[in-house]
């Protein structure tokens, strides 16, 4: 029996030796139908590694909000400008004071082109106003408690 030529990925040298031959057949221009179907192929078992690797879903919303600043050289100011808000309010963002609306969420999501659920996750905010409320899905809002006996 002959031996297959790709496996499920079981490594990350694996994945990334099938990454590079994905990328040297994607840059091949005369690609014929068995170059198609090991194209395919590949790109299948790279998404399945990926799906199953995927570091998004343990990383907080704005830690990943800075990283994906930090790989498209953006500042603050140039969020200001992409999201339509003060710089105040990108600030507060940033510095775990106030959380992400769903408008900021849709459009994060929409520029970077990931999906809404990356940014729409729990993450704790240090604001004193507001120190007994445990994570960003309440809006970050002055509450007022009663207590009743």
């Amino acid at each position: 029996m002959a031996a297959l030529k790709y496996t499920v990925i079981k490594s990350e040298s694996q994945y990334i030796s099938y990454c590079k031959v994905l990328g040297d057949l994607l840059g091949n221009n005369d690609t014929n139908i068995d170059s198609a179907d090991e194209i395919e192929l590949l790109t299948f078992l790279i998404e399945k590694w990926d799906a199953d690797h995927a570091t998004l879903n343990q990383v907080n919303p704005i830690e990943l909000l800075h990283s994906l600043m930090h790989d498209h050289h953006l500042k603050a100011k140039d969020l200001v400008v992409i999201l339509g808000v003060s710089k105040g309010l990108i600030s507060d963002i940033l510095h775990y004071k106030r959380g992400l609306s769903k408008e900021i969420i849709r459009n994060l999501s929409k520029y970077f082109k990931v999906s809404q659920e990356a940014f729409n996750r729990p993450y704790k905010l240090i604001n004193p106003v507001n120190s007994q409320i445990r994570d960003a899905s309440v809006m970050n809002t002055p509450k007022k408690f009663e207590v009743i006996c």
